[in-house]
């Protein structure tokens, strides 16, 4: 059975509304034959990624880069995940097929621009594609960006399907 792992990092009411929205998407009744777990980014394991078939991240915008936990996961699993490193140490683009899709969520305050960029930067030179456009929440989440998270589930465990 295909395996959809939610990352998140959700330290307030506001970024666990967006969390279960996504959760709630990907177990949506019309999408049969995918497991879906979830694991807070800290307690996340190079295991539980290469186990899985699909990824969906959540982070708050922190300062301008991803939250510190996120950041701990990609450090945490980088290189057993199949991370792949320029000469330099950098990150490199990853070549190759069998790039497993990936979406992501993101909240802030004012700005969520440096937290995007910044989990791209990583997951770029992952064996994974994204999938589906960024979801960029600023303050409280509206009614339809609850929704396009609930879509964001539902789009990225349905390609699981598909594959």
């Amino acid at each position: 059975m295909p395996r959809l792992l939610v990352v998140h990092h959700s330290p307030t009411p506001t970024v666990q509304r967006l969390t279960d929205a996504v959760v709630d998407g990907a177990r949506d009744d019309a999408i049969e034959g995918v497991e879906v777990v979830v694991c807070p980014a800290l307690e996340a394991h190079a295991d539980g990624v290469l186990a899985a078939d699909g990824f969906v991240l959540g982070t708050t915008a922190n300062f301008g880069y991803m939250s510190g936990a996120l950041k701990h996961f990609f450090d945490t699993i980088f290189l057993e995940a199949g991370g792949a490193l320029s000469d330099d140490g950098s990150a490199a683009s990853h070549t190759g097929s069998g790039k497993r899709p990936w979406g992501l969520f993101v909240h802030g305050r004012y700005d969520t621009t440096g937290a995007v960029r910044s989990v791209e930067s990583i997951v770029g030179a992952l064996p994974w594609r994204q999938a589906a456009p960024v979801l960029e929440v600023l303050g409280d989440p509206t009614d339809a960006q609850l929704e396009t998270a609930y879509e964001l589930g539902g789009t990225i465990a349905a390609l699981l399907i598909e594959t």
